[in-house]
């Protein structure tokens, strides 16, 4: 196991050092722009895995200050691991323009995804965050298409149950526009499109056996095998983070209100609030790398029901990194509480190697009388980071987390958890 990860870290390192980029992974986030002065004091004898590239190689070359370009379009390889998605590899197209003064706009991005992973998901993804001229707007997309296939285990937290698989199609469109109102804080509205379609074909004929989304379907009244799940969304955002990769200190708290209409589609009117905050604090001014970070991300259901794929749960957050020791749907109820505490530090003198510890704590509803914070499910672990690019923080995480129910896994990904 510990020699597949060594590969496994190589293949993406190599990867990212020949492309030089980051696929976007946080929304809606101001400009981080740091004085120069404090950068260059910052990254002073870090060493990165360009530097350890570039040295392996002897290319010891001075390099040109960059100016800012107007655009740019990059192509490169992908690759990654978790329990859920096993080995996934694909290809990135991203591009960039900014459509203001580089010095008051943030840079916008275009990007085009696509990957397959030897647990029989297939994804196409489109996305776009615009910010315009002085981030006065922004505006975001994302639309994804695929195909995938879930080890569900049904409703709520506090029991071992069967682990029934559910494959499906899915197509999720969503589109958002938020305003700047004042430093730090964005408000936004938006709309929402989720298909789910051919789920559990590999179950018809088969005498006996019913998908926990097959007899919550039946219950709550949707048709088992597609549904639509389409809604109105209103968002309320505040974010005093020192960075978006890798903050050491700040922030984070996002409010979204979600209403799914009849008249958009849907299959059910729905009422949802969704919670979440995240907060950093720096524990050294000697090593302000060394943090203890606190997340809370929570969804509620207020009124009418959504569908079975659509419950909040394990993996529900954008990047789908809720409860390392889980798979991806582990957990999931009406609705769903989350909290973590993970502690970061430097290892090495020159910050190449970092260390981390977590733990957190999920709990999920259901519909027989179990109630959120009931039950609560835990998981705990400890990971190595590596730096790869000390401008912007951006490192690889590999995480090996365990929990309840035999439940443990190597966990692989580009960019702290959150």
């Amino acid at each position: 196991m510990f020699r597949n990860c060594c590969r496994l870290a190589l293949i993406l390192l190599s990867t990212a050092a020949f492309t030089g980029q980051l696929r976007a992974q946080e929304i809606a986030t101001p400009k981080y722009k740091l004085p120069k002065d404090t950068v260059d004091q910052e990254i002073a004898g870090q060493t990165d895995f360009s530097d350890v590239y570039n040295s392996i190689l002897k290319k010891y070359k001075k390099k040109a200050p960059r100016n800012k370009k107007s655009s740019s379009l990059a192509l490169l390889p992908t690759i990654g691991y978790t329990p859920s998605t096993g080995f996934a590899f694909g290809a990135d197209v991203s591009g960039t323009r900014y459509f203001g003064n580089p010095d008051s706009t943030t840079l916008s991005i275009f990007d085009a995804f696509a990957t397959i992973s030897t647990n029989e998901l297939a994804l196409v993804q489109l996305t776009h965050n615009i910010y315009t001229a002085g981030n006065k707007w922004n505006i975001q997309g994302t639309y994804n298409l695929g195909k995938t296939i879930v080890l569900d285990h049904g409703l709520g937290t506090g029991r071992e149950t069967p682990e029934l698989p559910i494959r499906y199609k899915f197509m999720r469109l969503s589109e958002y526009v938020y305003r700047s109102l004042m430093p730090n804080f964005y408000a936004g509205a938006g709309l929402t499109f989720n298909y789910y379609g051919d789920i559990d074909e590999e179950l018809d004929g088969v005498q006996g056996i019913k998908t926990y989304n097959y007899l919550y379907s039946l219950k709550n009244g949707y048709p088992p095998h597609s549904y639509y799940a389409n809604g109105l969304l209103i968002n309320l955002q505040y974010n005093t983070r020192d960075q978006p990769y890798r903050p050491y200190k700040g922030l984070y708290v996002d409010l979204i209100l979600r209403a799914n209409q009849k008249w958009l589609g849907s299959e059910k009117a729905a009422l949802q609030i969704k919670t979440e905050l995240r907060k950093y604090w720096s524990l050294s001014r000697r090593n302000p790398e060394q943090v203890l970070a606190y997340w809370l991300w929570g969804s509620y259901l207020l009124n009418g029901s959504v569908p079975y794929l659509e419950l909040p749960g394990t993996g529900s957050d954008v990047n789908q990194r809720i409860g390392r020791a889980y798979t991806i749907s582990r957990f999931k109820g009406p609705s769903f509480f989350y909290n973590e505490m993970e502690y970061r530090f430097p290892i090495t003198r020159n910050k190449l190697l970092s260390g981390v510890t977590f733990f957190n704590m999920e709990t999920a509803s259901n519909q027989t009388g179990v109630k959120l914070f009931k039950y609560w499910e835990p998981g705990a672990g400890a990971g190595i980071r590596i730096l790869f690019d000390k401008h912007t923080r951006s490192n690889l995480c590999i995480d090996y987390g365990i929990g309840n129910y035999g439940a443990r896994g190597v966990f692989v990904g580009l960019n702290e958890v959150f």
